[in-house]
């Protein structure tokens, strides 16, 4: 039986009691409810990009979810666009991109699934999953019941939706709305890593993948670097009152609350002491040598020694800036 450090970015995990892979929505709900009703402790896997597996896991369950499937319904405007979970996320871009239309360009590169990206409302260069998701079919977990629901249901925040806060069960399929566009509308942060040109979401596409090639954010087996969750942590936000304290030269953008700012985990660690490929002693865990705010195996890390690392980092910036950064990935058998 596979190993989760085999089927997950990180690249670490021990082996579950057990391993399933439901190919079509009938059969990912069939295994869903058999799961729960057992009374073991059972996984949800897509991608295996956001997660980071205990060594041991002889007590977990694994359903890994390999559902595809892509309608695209024509509107005026662009298109309502259904995907089923396991689709993998990049490949959907580019679907979307070849299709001519516009809304989810800058996010090219995320690794993972369509299922797992509205729970953590991925986003990249001002772009995110809440603006152009419509709505979504979900198999609740407490009734064994299937449901539809709409974008305003789903407490999308920063990183943040209501299945981090006690909504349990998979997600089935996912509705998005795009717009046929020549060009991207380039947000600030967009702005920001490309310029301010007109572009087209293909030529957007192209440029955001190289950029995250050149900080080890594309899944590539050869290079260490992205043996990772790319971010580990989430850009805090903090008040402005706080944030005026800090140095100018701390990166900061503005947020929903304009009595807030988000600023730079990454330059919080760096400026904690904590450079791009930095280790502990003895550890096979280590920053990227690309982008000190990925954690990295750097072949044959175990799970203990990425935690390890991770909350050396949580301690070092808390201590230097007052500041608690939150892991992005799910912490699985800890």
């Amino acid at each position: 039986m596979l190993s989760l450090s085999e089927v997950t970015t990180m690249r670490v995990g021990g082996t579950p009691a057990s391993l399933v892979t439901p190919q079509t929505k009938d059969e990912l709900i069939d295994a869903c409810l058999k799961a729960w009703g057992s009374g073991e402790n059972w996984l949800i896997l897509g991608g295996g990009s956001n997660i980071v597996a205990a060594d041991d896991l002889s007590l977990l369950n694994v359903i890994k979810v390999e559902t595809r499937g892509i309608q695209i319904d024509e509107i005026p405007t662009g298109a309502i666009i259904r995907v089923q979970a396991g689709e993998d996320w990049d490949e959907f871009v580019a679907h979307t991109v070849a299709a001519g239309l516009s809304g989810i360009e800058a996010m090219s590169g995320i690794p993972g699934t369509v299922g797992a990206a509205p729970v953590q409302n991925i986003g990249a260069y001002g772009q995110e999953i809440a603006e152009v998701l419509t709505r979504l079919e979900f198999l609740d977990y407490e009734t064994g019941e299937t449901e539809i629901l709409e974008n305003s249901e789903l407490g999308f925040g920063y990183r943040d939706s209501i299945f981090k806060h006690g909504k349990t069960g998979v997600i089935l399929w996912v509705e998005f709305k795009l717009k046929h566009s020549a060009h991207t509308h380039k947000t600030e942060r967009l702005i920001e890593a490309l310029g301010d040109a007109e572009e087209t979401p293909l030529e957007v596409r192209k440029r955001v993948l190289a950029l995250r090639n050149q900080k080890g954010m594309v899944l590539n087996e050869q290079d260490h670097d992205t043996w990772s969750c790319g971010s580990f942590f989430t850009n805090p936000i903090v008040s402005r009152a706080f944030a005026a304290a800090l140095s100018a030269e701390c990166p900061r953008w503005e947020t929903t609350n304009e009595d807030e700012l988000k600023l730079s985990a990454a330059w919080l660690i760096e400026h904690s002491g904590i450079g791009k490929g930095f280790a502990l002693a003895a550890s096979k865990a280590a920053t990227s040598t690309k982008h000190c705010l990925a954690i990295t195996n750097r072949g044959d890390a175990s799970a203990a020694q990425i935690i390890e690392l991770a909350k050396f980092i949580q301690t070092s910036v808390s201590n230097r800036f007052g500041i608690n950064l939150v892991p992005e990935p799910n912490l699985i058998g800890f």
